[in-house]
């Protein structure tokens, strides 16, 4: 095939035309729609996700009430008062179970990070052996009240450590707002 100089030029602009034609189309077209379906693909994944997590919560959703309800049962009561009797009664308990000396018990309220909630902080002092301290100790942990022990200090009273004091700072949780200044 014998092409005229000018006829090779026109194939020549024509290919030229169709690969411009081609980057445009590919740049305008092409690209956008890949990046967009890549989107989609990333949203669908991740909506996918979402639905089988909503799926477990609904699963798990007589499992979830009956623990709040547990939860809610175990807090302190609504009134501050009662709240600070239950506590103090619980560690006089506690202290006479395992017989041990309560030195001091000190409540003091704090407001919790929301408003749903407030707090009774107490500080215990306890005087007695390792064993007997020890068993108060795992009767606070494993109390149906919650309870959290933030802080246990331990210290000797003796030279030969058979009577030790105890330091502890135990917060109760009161699913009511403490009441007052905000």
């Amino acid at each position: 095939m014998n092409l005229t100089p000018s006829n090779r030029q026109r194939l020549l602009m024509i290919l030229a035309g169709t690969a411009v034609a081609l980057l445009v189309v590919d740049s305008l077209l092409f690209t956008p729609l890949t990046k967009a379906w890549q989107s989609r693909r990333g949203e669908i994944a991740r909506l996918q996700k979402d639905v089988t997590e909503g799926r477990s919560i609904i699963e798990r959703a007589a499992r979830t009430q009956a623990r709040w309800k547990e939860m809610q049962e175990q807090a302190l009561p609504m009134e501050p008062a009662s709240a600070e009797q239950v506590l103090i009664t619980a560690f006089d308990r506690w202290g006479r179970a395992n017989s041990i000396e309560l030195g001091s018990i000190k409540p003091q309220w704090k407001r919790g990070t929301t408003n749903r909630f407030s707090q009774l902080e107490c500080r215990v002092d306890a005087t007695g052996s390792l064993a007997a301290l020890s068993r108060f100790l795992y009767e606070v942990e494993k109390s149906t009240l919650a309870l959290r022990v933030d802080s246990v200090e331990l210290m000797a009273r003796d030279e030969n450590g058979q009577k030790l004091t105890l330091g502890l700072l135990v917060s109760g949780l009161r699913l009511t707002p403490l009441e007052g200044r905000r």
